[in-house]
C-alpha cells in the first residue's frame, strides 16, 4: 500500500511538471488558438501530399502522417526523416511548428510523423521511459512498423533513414537508435534525456530534473558492439522542463560509445536569433556528435513557428541544423548520391 501511494505521488508530480511546461509555453508570444489550429491544419494543404497511415503491432495501433513532396523522382528511393513530437503535440502541430515539410520540398526527402494516442498517454507523451513495463519497447516497435510501411509503399530508402525528436520524442528517438542502431544513419535529440537513465515514471521525472545523469565514460567505445548512429543534440539553457544538464550528458555518453573526442566550443549567432555554443565530438576528423547549447532557449523547438506551442521563433533554426547534420551523414555513405544542397550547422 505504501509503495502504491509513493508511485501515485510521483505520477501526480510528473503531471504537475507537464502542466508547468504548458504554462511556460503559453508565455511564448504566439497567435490565438484558432490561428494556431488553422496553421497546423495548413500543413496538409500546401504543395505535396499529407498522407494518413496506421501502424499495428503488439503494442496496439498508432496513427501517422507522411509528407511526400511534389516532384520527387519517379524512380529510385529518397531519404526519410522520422519526426517524433513532444508532449501536448500531434503530427500536424509538430509539422507546423518545425516547418520541416517546407525543407523537405526544397531538399527532396520524405517526412514521417508518428502520432501518440491520448489513450496511451493523456498528454500525448511517448512513453520513452517506461521500459520496466515494456510499454516503451512496444511503442518503439509501432514506430518501426510505420517506418517499414513507408519504405514498402512510398520508396523511402532503407539505408537513409534518420530520427529527430523533441522532449519525449527525443527520448523515444534515443531508445529507437540504441535498440536498432543499424537502421538509422543519424539522430537529432532536441531537449531530451539520455537513453538508459529511466525505467519508470518516477525515474523519468528525476532524469528530466537532471538527477539521473549518465556517469562520464559510462558507455566506453567497444569495437565488438554495434555503433550508435551519429547524434546532434540541441538543448536550451533556460529549459524549465528538461534540465539543461541533460544535453551535455547525452552528448558525452554518445561520444564515449563512438570513441569521439570533444573539440573546442565555438560561439555562433545568426542575425537577431539567440546565440548558441556548438561543440563537436570527432573521430578521425569526422564530427560524430554535435552539441548545440542555446542559453536563452526554453522548452521549445528552436527557430519554430511563433504561432505554435513549444516553439520559439527567436532561436537558431533547429530544422535547418537537423537536416544539415543528417544530410552530412547520408553523404558519408559509400555508393549514395550526394543530396542537392550541402549544408553546415553554421549556416
Amino acid at each position: 500500500m505504501a509503495r502504491r501511494r509513493a508511485t501515485s505521488s510521483w505520477v501526480k508530480a510528473f503531471n504537475r511538471n507537464l502542466r508547468a511546461m504548458a504554462r511556460a509555453a503559453r508565455q511564448l508570444p504566439r497567435a490565438p488558438r484558432v490561428a494556431r489550429a488553422k496553421a497546423a491544419r495548413g500543413v496538409a494543404t500546401g504543395p505535396g501530399d499529407w498522407l494518413p497511415g496506421l501502424a499495428l503491432g503488439p503494442g496496439g495501433a498508432r496513427r501517422y502522417r507522411l509528407y511526400r513532396p511534389p516532384d520527387l523522382p519517379p524512380h529510385g528511393r529518397v531519404p526519410l526523416l522520422v519526426m517524433l513530437h513532444g508532449c501536448g503535440q500531434d503530427s500536424a502541430g509538430f509539422a507546423a511548428s518545425t516547418r520541416m515539410n517546407a525543407l523537405a520540398r526544397r531538399e527532396g526527402f520524405l517526412v514521417l510523423y508518428p502520432e501518440q494516442d491520448r489513450l496511451a498517454h493523456p498528454q500525448r507523451c511517448w512513453n520513452w521511459y517506461d521500459t520496466r513495463s515494456g510499454r516503451a519497447q512496444a511503442e518503439a516497435s509501432l514506430i518501426l512498423a510505420a517506418i517499414d510501411q513507408v519504405v514498402l509503399l512510398h520508396a523511402a530508402d532503407p539505408a537513409r533513414i534518420a530520427l529527430a525528436g523533441l522532449s519525449a520524442g527525443a527520448g523515444m528517438a534515443a531508445l529507437l537508435a540504441t535498440r536498432e542502431p543499424t537502421r538509422f544513419r543519424a539522430v537529432v535529440m532536441h531537449s531530451g534525456v539520455a537513453p538508459g537513465v529511466a525505467e519508470s515514471t518516477a525515474t523519468a521525472l528525476a532524469a528530466m530534473r537532471g538527477r539521473r545523469l549518465p556517469a562520464p565514460g559510462e558507455a566506453p567505445a567497444d569495437p565488438t558492439a554495434e555503433r550508435w548512429p551519429p547524434l546532434l543534440v540541441i538543448q536550451g539553457g533556460s529549459d524549465a522542463m528538461v534540465s539543461p544538464r541533460n544535453g551535455a550528458a547525452v552528448a558525452r555518453l554518445w561520444a564515449a560509445q563512438l570513441g569521439a573526442t570533444a573539440g573546442a566550443p565555438r560561439e555562433l549567432r545568426r542575425g537577431q536569433r539567440h546565440p548558441m555554443t556548438v561543440t563537436d565530438f570527432k573521430q578521425r576528423g569526422h564530427a560524430l556528435v554535435s552539441l548545440v547549447e542555446v542559453p536563452r532557449l526554453g522548452h521549445a523547438w528552436s527557430g519554430g513557428t511563433a504561432s505554435q506551442p513549444y516553439s520559439d521563433a527567436r532561436g537558431p533554426d533547429a530544422s535547418r541544423m537537423a537536416w544539415a547534420f543528417v544530410s552530412r551523414q547520408f553523404r558519408r555513405m559509400p555508393g549514395t548520391e550526394t543530396p542537392a544542397k550541402p549544408a553546415t550547422l553554421d549556416r
